[in-house]
């Protein structure tokens, strides 16, 4: 699955809003070309609002570097799991990974492993999915998608 592919198949989702960061939407500059999901059934970018998905095409210099995004057409798809499918997928809760953090290659590609910096709240990550994740990455977007919409539709209860 390259960028678009997956922008294309998230993008479809039911009220799922593509923001690709840039100076117009007022991300900061370190952010602009990478690709932000969010749910919103009126098709706007919630303000306040945490995306359920990400895609990132840079490291971040002081911050997170680990997956190596500086090498040419890599990119990391990033994916809110929450915590119960977290563990399911790793063998061991979010709260955990600090100890378990260095057990792993973050710039293996096409691989699910959990997030370098985000694994503590539920989220997991794929350098370059290929044919060994594609399905996978379907499925977990897909979850994550209706998590947030549940999210969205409790708050609006509220």
């Amino acid at each position: 699955m390259n960028e678009q592919q997956i922008i294309r198949f998230v993008g479809a989702l039911p009220e799922a809003v593509v923001e690709v960061a840039s100076e117009s939407t007022g991300a900061p500059r370190v952010a602009w070309g990478d690709t932000f999901f969010f749910y919103n059934p009126a098709g706007v970018v919630p303000q306040g609002e945490l995306p359920f998905a990400t895609i990132v095409t840079k490291d971040y210099p002081d911050y997170d570097t680990a997956s190596r995004l500086d090498r040419p057409g890599v990119f990391r798809l990033n994916i809110s799991v929450g915590r119960a499918l977290f563990q399911e997928l790793t063998g061991y809760p979010p709260a955990a990974h600090a100890d378990r953090q260095a057990g792993f290659d973050y710039t293996a590609f096409d691989r699910v492993l959990p997030h370098p910096v985000y694994a503590t709240q539920g989220w997991v990550c794929v350098l370059n999915p290929g044919e060994a994740t594609a399905k996978q990455v379907e499925s977990l977007v897909t979850e994550a998608h209706a998590r947030a919409a549940r999210r969205y539709r409790a708050a609006s209860r509220s």
